[in-house]
């Protein structure tokens, strides 16, 4: 039996449009809710670094209260003794670069606090045994 008057018939749901909707509605819910992320980050690797090597050069806008900070995984010299390696954040500017701090990294994270925006770098000030470095993956967060 039909409905005479095509405004009383029930009205069918579009399942796609409706898992659309539900879907959108739970990736808008999770970016609202989740907590606040590092305002950028990058990964890559070191291979056969000396001491003043430096890293790429990363851009801090400032816009969080993150700490820059820098990860190794796994880490050797040229002897297969690695022991720990110096770093230091630099701060790109017009003249000499502004040093942030000397931190030791014993293949782990080294910290170095919220940083005002600016253009930053890391360099490898020296290595305990063994004249070069390599590490598997390096993270830098900002």
């Amino acid at each position: 039996m039909h409905a005479k008057n095509p405004a009383d018939r029930p009205r069918r749901i579009d399942r796609t449009l409706v898992r659309g909707v539900l879907v959108a509605a739970a990736l808008l819910g999770f970016a609202g809710a989740g907590p606040a992320l590092a305002e950028g980050s990058w990964t890559s690797y070191i291979s056969n670094w000396g001491p003043g090597s430096e890293s790429r050069r990363w851009e801090d806008s400032d816009r969080d209260d993150v700490a820059t900070s820098v990860t190794f995984q796994g880490c050797v010299t040229g002897n297969n003794d690695f022991k720990d390696a110096d770093l230091q954040i630099y701060k790109d500017v017009f003249g000499p670069d502004k040093a942030y701090g000397h931190r030791t990294n014993h293949c782990d994270t080294s910290s170095w606090g919220d940083q005002s925006s600016g253009t930053y770098y890391f360099m490898l000030e020296g290595v305990r045994s063994g004249a070069k470095l390599w590490v598997d993956t390096v993270t830098t967060r900002y």
